[in-house]
């Protein structure tokens, strides 16, 4: 249902191993991907994965801040020079289009497609179309800041195999038109009905994407019903409470105990300060989450790819790191 490639997942600076903020998100429903936060070097990650950026449909922005938004400008212009003709959303806070419009005029770039911007504090539903809704929920951050939910739904219609075999119907060409919704008459005569044997299967799944938030709390209403958040863990709960609340950040921990608390199936972690880029301050900041969540969990790095199915199941896929 969900394919989740991690593009950047560094606070604040990049690092020699983790760029700054950036995610893209697939899904089923057609060959159009999502991307969340774009970070500066964003463009220069995309190409070292499969996916292009003339299949972007859209680019959510969580807030202002630049690790999350610098690498905006340069993507836009590439799509540019490269192409693109097709329209790009952008969702995003009314000062992203501000300094975009300034950029633009600015450094003379001229885009050859239309540019849409959605403000992301118009409505709590900033996108829907057949099969998707993407809704805007508020966090708790020195800037304004947003989680974005995901939620796919698709429909197919299928066959009941076990019952037409046990009427007697043989797999061969009837199973094709009632598979299609049209009745199918046998040798002998007799007329089978579509709607006898076909059912239509609804998968759904739902994905939480939180940008920068110091109260995990504020997401229980975004995650009633998800099979997975992505969230922020820029700290252990020792060094939050030695930096103070003047970042405004999550801990481990408590991304950790919420995630339990409400529920949650999966849990990945991301945004990690750059004292823990290291083997030792990973295995810290993964101890702290596993002494308070007993669920599947993650600490996502570049270039992680994970998918999401309709039964809630999320695996990390095989994929190398920075080739």
């Amino acid at each position: 249902m969900f394919k989740l490639t991690f593009l950047g997942t560094s606070s604040g600076v990049p690092t020699r191993y983790r760029n700054v903020t950036s995610l893209a998100l697939q899904t089923t429903h057609n060959r159009d991907w999502w991307m969340i936060d774009c970070g500066e070097a964003t463009q220069h990650r995309l190409q070292r994965i499969p996916l292009s950026v003339h299949d972007l449909v859209g680019i959510c922005i969580t807030h202002v801040h630049g690790d999350h938004s610098y690498g905006l400008p340069g993507l836009l212009a590439s799509a540019s020079m490269t192409g693109r003709t097709k329209p790009l959303l952008l969702i995003a806070p009314a000062a992203i289009k501000a300094w975009i419009d300034a950029t633009l005029l600015h450094t003379e770039l001229f885009l050859t497609y239309p540019l849409i911007h959605i403000d992301v504090d118009s409505a709590p539903v900033v996108h829907q179309e057949a099969g998707l809704r993407i809704e805007r929920h508020a966090l708790s951050h020195r800037a304004p800041s947003v989680a974005y939910r995901f939620a796919l739904e698709t429909s197919k219609w299928k066959l009941d195999k076990a019952a037409l075999q046990a009427a007697g119907v043989a797999p061969g060409p009837a199973w094709g038109l009632l598979q299609a919704g049209h009745d199918a008459r046998l040798d002998d005569g007799t007329l089978v009905s579509a709607a006898t044997f076909r059912q239509l299967e609804t998968q759904r799944a739902t994905v939480v994407i939180g940008g920068d938030n110091d109260t995990p709390a504020l997401l229980a209403e975004a995650c009633t019903g998800a099979q997975l958040l992505v969230h922020e863990a820029t700290y252990t709960e020792a060094m939050l409470q030695k930096v103070g609340p003047g970042p405004t950040h999550s801990s481990v921990q408590r991304v950790a105990q919420f995630a339990e608390s409400n529920g949650l199936p999966n849990l990945i972690l991301t945004h990690f300060s750059a004292r823990y880029h290291n083997p030792a301050g990973m295995a810290e900041l993964e101890a702290e989450a596993r002494l308070h969540y007993s669920g599947q969990l993650f600490l996502a790095r570049d270039f992680d790819s994970y998918e999401l199915d309709a039964a809630g199941v999320l695996g990390k896929l095989d994929t190398p790191h920075g080739k």
